[in-house]
């Protein structure tokens, strides 16, 4: 499941779900924007999790949920911990860090 966060509220959805992946990003961000089909893709081969885009520059109680310094910055959340993160423009480190909570 896919959704782009437009409030500050990335807690709630890390509390009620056993797990979530984040993809953290900014408008001006070009790697985000080449990242976010990636991501998307993933999300729809893993329908029971959501993945949810969160713009690090609006949202910055979100942002500090996996101490985001740089973008594109992808994070792992699990039974409402951070897990892991991976700051990368390439899609098999974003699809390793996915594979660490999901049966894939």
């Amino acid at each position: 499941m896919f959704k782009e966060l437009d409030q500050d509220n990335l807690a709630e959805s890390v509390k009620e779900n056993d797990v979530v992946v984040v993809q953290y990003s900014a408008s001006w961000c070009g790697n985000c924007r080449l990242m976010k089909p990636k991501f998307k893709k993933l999300a729809g081969e893993n329908e029971d999790i959501p993945f949810i885009m969160v713009d690090a520059e609006k949202y910055p109680e979100s942002r500090k949920l996996a101490n985001v310094d740089n973008l594109p910055t992808f994070a792992t959340f699990v039974n409402g911990e951070f897990k892991n993160q991976v700051q990368t423009n390439k899609f098999e480190s974003l699809k390793e860090l996915v594979n660490e909570v999901t049966d894939n």
